[in-house]
């Protein structure tokens, strides 16, 4: 792995006018670790019902009218009711004329004969006797024949106002607001499916799609927004569905749903919230960090306007009623938010539990989450020259391995039998790097053919506009993050993290590429994990000796010497099991321990390595520190590759 500096990248320091999606894709490049299989697509990136409905409908209208109008204009012979004989016997003597001046013998003989007398005539024989006028039965289908075309004619152009109609009512999903389309825009160009794509979609609307089938929940807030998640419903609870759509649904898993207000095109709230830039640049790191190991991974940008729907208000007030750190606005006050709020939801994949949520207690826990965040950040470096620079412990995400999902501390048993030398891994914890609104990384477009380098476009946010370099905090561990920041924007103004006092903002610079910053919060994680530990439960390795429950019969004196000789035997036997599993036990605890006291050696070192003032010199980037780990043998070779 190579190590990058500053200095040696301020050529690609400028940012550059984002692109369309339709001309340049991301380029493919190496990515170092094995990763899971694809994140599952959206939960609403489905065919929309309403289009579906929209085709059906054309269909079955076309058919029905078309049904309609020809039997309008077929010939029948039925019976005609008494109220309509006057009218029929004067349509038929018309009829007739004209037979007689075309066909004057057929027709005489026939309306001459003197066996037919009127009253026992009946009103549709006369029609019998126009239908086989060959001439007339010419006349009569030229008649229906321009009659079919004529109707064919109306065919063709109704459809195209029904489906004018349909169109509107398929669509009041949708936000038709030209010019508020046009400000988002750039986010919507980030979406994958046509549906997010297309245009901006009413809050009630999209939430609706899935509110019979998953659960709201709030899990975390910030001042970007809030965090919600989808749980599928249980049986009792959800209408019936298929087998297939159910194993689709389990697929799925549960979805995490970043819920962003958007500032306003103009006006007062034109600089309140997040702005549609940082939304855009947030996204695609997320995209384009997605095949990393240890990110995030992306499967939807949604762009809404409205109030908070019935599931998610629910949500919210839940998450006030139970929790101490609910401090942003109600969304249902109309003071905090207008009627018109367009709202940015960031869709992904559930990562587990936020740290800052979890207590830890073993050694091993601690060598897993640290190891694992610092092997990502190094991955991500490699590839995309990134910077996470908002790295605390509500940004690192936890999740078990296990097929159970069990978080608890791996028992002595469980590290024996482990084969891996590193230490690595023993815990079963996963982790996942979260949140890239503060990040900066390389984006790499493929271009033409005869530039195989593409064009690097840079993600970054300016961090001086925002003001989190001059906060204290209330206790020490919030004193630690606060003066973090300003490690952080030391390191980047003038390479040296300790001096911080604040020096004027220079324009442009948060684009540049400082890859130490990444190693100044490894330094911040670090000192939280083994400060911030809880005391670890006793384990017992062997089975407590089992007691007698009343004392031993009489009648066992009396027993044959033979016998007596064959129990003895037993419990010697038994004896010298139970001596050997208590000395097993002893050499697995001493073991355990020792390891234990091996990994915590080595995390104290990497705190000298990383101390801001008599650290390595030569530690510049996390890459540089895992590769000084693998060095060490702290880690192997499988744990990165």
């Amino acid at each position: 792995m190579s190590t990058r500096t500053s200095s040696s990248l301020t050529g690609h320091a400028t940012s550059m006018e984002p692109r369309k999606p339709t001309t340049r894709t991301v380029a493919q490049r190496k990515v170092y670790g094995k990763r899971r299989t694809n994140a599952p697509r959206a939960v609403f990136d489905q065919k929309s019902p309403a289009r579906t409905k929209l085709a059906s409908a054309d269909m079955d209208d076309t058919v029905e009218a078309l049904q309609t109008k020809l039997a309008k204009v077929s010939i029948k012979d039925e019976p005609v009711p008494e109220q309509q004989k006057s009218d029929t016997t004067a349509q038929a003597q018309e009829v007739e004329q004209e037979a007689t001046t075309s066909e004057p013998t057929n027709t005489s003989s026939e309306n001459s004969s003197p066996e037919a007398p009127p009253h026992t005539q009946k009103p549709y024989e006369t029609m019998v006797e126009v239908r086989i006028c060959n001439q007339l039965g010419k006349k009569t289908s030229a008649k229906t024949q321009q009659q079919k075309e004529d109707i064919t004619a109306t065919e063709m152009r109704t459809p195209r106002k029904k489906k004018t109609n349909l169109t509107t009512r398929r669509s009041s999903g949708f936000v038709h607001d030209t010019k508020v389309n046009a400000y988002v825009r750039p986010i919507l160009n980030e979406a994958l499916s046509s549906i997010a794509s297309q245009s901006i979609q009413r809050f009630s609307t999209w939430a609706s799609r899935s509110a019979t089938m998953f659960h709201v929940a709030k899990l975390a807030e910030g001042s970007y927004g809030e965090v919600y998640k989808l749980h599928l419903r249980d049986e009792a609870s959800r209408p019936p569905v298929s087998k297939s759509k159910l194993a689709r649904l389990r697929a799925y898993g549960d979805g995490v749903f970043k819920v962003v207000p958007l500032c306003a095109q103009r006006g007062p709230r034109s600089k309140k919230f997040t702005s549609v830039a940082e939304i855009v640049s947030e996204v695609k790191m997320l995209k384009y960090l997605d095949p990393i190991p240890g990110f995030a991974r992306f499967r939807e940008i949604h762009v809404v306007q409205g109030r908070f729907p019935e599931s998610f208000q629910s949500a919210w007030d839940h998450y006030k009623e139970t929790k101490d750190d609910c401090w942003n606005p109600d969304p249902s006050s109309k003071k905090a938010y207008p009627d018109t709020q367009l709202w940015a939801i960031i869709e992904m994949d559930d990562a587990g539990c936020e740290l800052e949520k979890f207590s830890w207690s073993s050694i091993f826990q601690i060598y897993d989450i640290f190891w694992g965040v610092a092997m990502a950040l190094a991955r991500a470096e490699e590839y995309a020259m990134f910077e996470h620079r908002d790295l605390h412990l509500g940004n690192v995400c936890i999740r078990s391995t296990r097929p159970d999902g069990n978080m608890e501390p791996p028992i002595e048993l469980d590290i024996a039998r482990q084969s891996s030398l590193s230490g690595f891994g023993y815990s079963c914890l996963e982790t996942t790097i979260i949140d890239y609104s503060l990040s900066r990384a390389d984006l790499r477009l493929a271009d033409l053919p005869d530039d195989p380098e593409g064009v690097v476009e840079i993600a970054s946010s300016d961090l001086d506009k925002r003001q989190i370099f001059d906060a204290v905090g209330q206790d020490e561990d919030e004193a630690l993050l606060r003066d973090t920041y300003r490690y952080m924007r030391a390191t980047l103004y003038t390479g040296v993290p300790t001096e911080t006092e604040k020096s004027p903002d220079v324009p442009g610079i948060w684009a540049e590429y400082a890859p130490r910053t990444n190693l100044v919060w490894l330094l911040f994680l670090l000192k939280n994990l083994l400060k911030n530990r809880k005391a670890e439960p006793a384990q017992h390795t062997s089975k407590p000796e089992r007691k007698a429950l009343a004392a031993c019969s009489p009648n066992r004196a009396l027993m044959s010497p033979q016998s007596n000789g064959k129990t003895i035997k037993a419990k010697e036997i038994s004896a010298e099991g139970d001596l050997l599993r208590k000395r097993q036990a002893k050499d697995i605890q001493s073991r355990v321990s020792q390891l234990e006291q091996t990994l915590e050696d080595r995390l104290k070192s990497v705190l000298d390595l990383l101390d801001l003032e008599n650290g390595h010199e030569d530690m510049c980037c996390a890459a540089d520190l895992v590769a000084y780990a693998m060095d060490s043998q702290w880690l192997d070779e499988q744990d990165f590759f």
